[in-house]
């Protein structure tokens, strides 16, 4: 199964334009995580939320294709969603680097990458538990500084 992989830094349009994509008959992946909740976001829908221990308990039984650790945070794929349900996900570079070669070829990368400024903007008006405007910034930048395996690659924020 052909799956497309959403990613890019915060605040980058990634949930919007997998909401465009849902729309069109894609399933999506729905990362599980350890980071707090949002206002706006549902467990199940945007994230499954879950604890750390849980998080390592499921490392440790194998129950993840991919798995990474974030701005301080776990967010993985289940084995069963990659192979079996899903053809739409939101990763991170790291998240991506853990994509075997084979599945990789049957994926198509899409890089949002989008002005700081706009992206700051966007971020300014997000309730974020737990974190800080500059922090996510900073962090972005390491994660994404030498990120290179996309093949579609997006700067207009109005996508």
């Amino acid at each position: 199964m052909n799956k497309i992989i959403l990613t890019g830094k915060a605040a980058s349009g990634k949930d919007h334009l997998r909401k465009i994509l849902e729309g069109r008959g894609f399933i999506y992946g729905i990362s599980y995580t350890t980071r707090p909740r949002r206002n706006n976001e549902k467990d199940g829908n945007d994230y499954y939320f879950i604890s750390d221990q849980e998080f390592k308990d499921k490392i440790n039984s194998n129950f993840w294709y991919e798995w990474s650790i974030f701005n301080g945070w776990y967010y993985g794929t289940s084995k069963e969603q990659f192979n079996d349900k899903c053809n739409l996900f939101i990763m991170t570079p790291i998240g991506i680097s853990n994509i075997n070669t084979i599945d990789r070829n049957m994926c198509t990368v899409i890089y949002l990458d989008i002005p700081i400024n706009e992206r700051m903007n966007r971020l300014k008006s997000r309730f974020m538990p737990g974190d800080s405007l500059d922090r996510r910034l900073i962090e972005d930048e390491k994660d994404f500084e030498i990120f290179k395996d996309f093949d579609l690659r997006i700067t207009d924020p109005n996508f």
